[in-house]
């Protein structure tokens, strides 16, 4: 990376030997001071001291990366701001030395870090750069605000709670309702079966690939977590290198496992202890029980399950850690930028963000986000632009709604080209907390806490894996824990990303291909619909304990498109055609629909398969197969497959002295539903 950076100290000997005459104040170059304060896109409120990012034009951006001399771009205007500053280092935010044409197609190449001493006053610096014409906006260094969260430590085993088997070893997998909801009442009060994201019967097609890379941009993830080491993302050069150097030459140092955007290299922590007075501020976990979700290992006898986690045989997505929360220390707008730049440098294709900036006291719009968080979005932009997956056109980025019981999504997640997630609870009801209506795009599990005989209860929020060695500011000690439970759209957010990675697998082990646009549009189209249940009321409780009435009228079509169903979004990669049924009532499935009317045979004997998971799920009763139809009755709401099994070419199976046809399968989703459904979301 090109970098320009002096000191103090050295102004001297470089006045004393110049490379060029002592640059001096260009009236003509200043704008008026009107124009020079509209340059200025955001407030210094919440803005880290001594830092500035300044967009410059094509000819300041050349003669910065170019520069031979400290403190000289050759541009007299310029350099004398940055002098009369004191200006500690300019360099660029984004490292132009890696996939340089495509950033500089995207006009990353115009960010410049400026770094001055912190007791200067922030705003008149910001004021001084405005004013010259080289410079086309100038933006604070807005620190980013870290989630309030709790985490609940968790026995490491439970008993069997349900006769259902498990498709994996993992000893919690039957606690983490999220994937498989049986609605147990000792899981939450009003829990309700099939109110999941429907793991189990999509990872009858995958489980995941190692091919995937998904950026966890969160605190650090523990990436020595027994339940998470074998699915990390590795940096092997850095790995294998020298400790303190830069062997793969990306310019970060270490980075074996990810990137701290704070510290600006790859050192990743997740136990970091601060406070201020006695509120503690410190690390809490989030990040590594985001990146369970994710992929914690499958089938490894331990722990708990991830939703791309693989089979246990190193097939799970792998996890990218992104740091932007450290301790008491958060990231600023830059730092999020070269976050977002160094995961998709290295290969990330879904960026997972449970993080935002909340909406409490200033509406946000598209607009305003454009304007004021520029570099970040310089940087957003660049991940969803950059291909790093053959079976998909660029990146997605993903993100959380916000936790404030808004009609508006926090930003950057309400932002028209990024996927948007509110929560809902093991009962398929919005939770008391989520954000919703403007900007949302769909829904996903994020738990809820309830409260039983005045004693809260956990086992309705989300089940994960936790740094056993982080502080637990509710004990005032340790987790000693590997795993726990926590709620929120930040626990919503990974199961989307999740299911974006498990789609992505799908894709990548049989040869399909996705645009940017249709891997969006599969994402909020695979979902099972909300509305029809948004209807009086829900009871809930306050952080107090208290019991109030959460009105669902409001929530009425203002979930995104519905509840996101990991089964429908593989069956749409795979082109398989969707049947809507009425619970209650005998569907008609007539195979010449879906297979032709042409010269088939239906295997006798054995003209369909329902398994016995989607039996469970659909309450499927009545199943029989009649004179080319398939009759059945789904007593529950959901979604499963039926494999229809028909011969092509001939009445018989070809095979030893038989010459005959070929075997074929063909699958029917059943979207089962409840009569006072309009079907508008199919």
């Amino acid at each position: 990376m090109n970098k320009v950076k002096f000191s103090l100290f050295a102004l001297a000997a470089i006045f004393a030997v110049s490379c060029v005459q002592d640059p001096v104040m260009d009236n003509g170059a200043v704008d008026a001071t009107l124009s020079a304060a509209k340059k200025i896109v955001n407030t210094s409120e919440n803005a880290a001291q001594g830092e500035l990012y300044l967009f410059v034009t094509e000819e300041a951006a050349e003669a910065w990366s170019n520069a031979e001399c400290a403190t000289r771009s050759g541009i007299d205007a310029l350099d004398a701001v940055a002098v009369e500053l004191g200006a500690k280092s300019v360099e660029p935010v984004f490292n132009m030395a890696i996939n340089g044409d495509l950033k500089r197609e995207l006009d990353m190449h115009r960010w410049f870090a400026v770094e001055i001493d912190e007791e200067l006053d922030i705003e008149t610096a910001a004021q001084k750069f405005a004013a010259l014409k080289q410079v086309s906006r100038v933006q604070y260094s807005t620190l980013i605000d870290r989630p309030k969260v709790q985490a609940f430590p968790a026995e490491e085993t439970f008993a069997t709670r349900s006769d259902v088997k498990m498709p994996f070893d993992d000893p919690m997998l039957e606690m983490q309702w999220h994937y498989n909801n049986e609605g147990l009442k000792a899981i939450y009060p009003t829990a309700k079966k099939g109110e999941d994201i429907n793991a189990f019967a999509a990872w009858e097609y995958t489980t995941g690939s190692n091919e995937i890379i998904v950026a966890v941009m969160d605190e650090g993830v523990k990436y020595t977590h027994p339940d998470l080491v074998d699915n990390m993302w590795v940096n092997t050069a850095e790995r294998d290198g020298q400790k303190g150097v830069d062997d793969d030459g990306n310019g970060i140092i270490d980075d074996v496992h990810g990137y701290n955007c704070i510290d600006g290299n790859g050192d990743i922590s997740w136990d970091v202890q601060a406070w201020q007075d006695t509120d503690y501020l410190g690390d809490s976990g989030h990040g590594t029980h985001v990146a369970g979700t994710v992929a914690a290992v499958n089938n490894n006898g331990i722990g708990v399950c991830g939703v791309a986690g693989g089979s246990g045989k190193g097939d799970g997505v792998r996890i990218m850690s992104i740091q932007i929360f450290d301790g008491a220390k958060n990231s600023t707008l830059g730092g999020n930028a070269k976050g977002m730049e160094y995961a998709a440098d290295n290969g990330a294709v879904i960026l997972q963000n449970s993080w935002g900036y909340p909406n409490t006291t200033t509406q946000m719009s598209d607009g305003i986000y454009e304007a004021s968080y520029g570099v970040e979005l310089a940087g957003l932009k660049y991940f969803v632009r950059k291909s790093n997956c053959k079976a998909l056109e660029g990146g997605i980025a993903i993100f959380a709604a916000g936790n404030y019981g808004l009609a508006r999504a926090d930003y950057p997640g309400a932002y028209r080209d990024l996927l948007c997630v509110t929560a809902y609870a093991p009962d398929g009801l919005p939770t008391s907390y989520t954000n919703y209506k403007f900007g949302c795009n769909v829904s996903a599990p994020g738990g809820e806490s309830s409260l039983e005989n005045r004693k809260w209860k956990y086992e309705g929020c989300v089940l994960s894996t936790l740094p056993r060695e982080t502080y637990d500011a509710l004990s005032s000690s340790l987790y000693n824990s590997d795993y726990g439970y926590m709620q929120g759209t930040s626990m919503a957010c990974p199961h989307v990303s999740g299911v974006a990675a498990l789609v992505l697998s799908y894709a990548v082990e049989n040869g399909y291909y996705l645009t940017n646009a249709q891997f969006n549009d599969l994402m909020v189209s695979s979902v099972r619909n909300i509305d029809v249940d948004l209807v009086g009321y829900k009871q809930s409780w306050d952080a107090y304990g208290k019991i109030f009435n959460l009105a669902l009228d409001n929530y009425k079509y203002n979930m995104g498109t519905g509840k996101l169903d990991a089964l429908m979004a593989i069956m749409n990669v795979r082109g398989a055609q969707c049947v809507p049924v009425t619970v209650g009532e005998e569907a008609e499935l007539k195979i010449t629909t879906f297979i032709g009317s042409g010269d088939i045979s239906v295997t006798p004997m054995k003209e369909f398969i329902i398994s016995a998971e989607t039996k469970s799920r659909l309450g499927i009763t009545g199943e029989t197969y009649f004179n080319g139809s398939i009759y059945l009755t789904c007593n529950n709401s959901g979604i499963g497959v039926v494999t229809v099994k028909y011969i092509a070419g001939g009445k018989a199976v070809g095979g030893g002295d038989t010459i005959g046809g070929r075997l074929m399968e063909k699958d029917i989703v059943i979207v089962a539903r409840k009569a006072n459904d309009n079907g508008g979301w199919l």
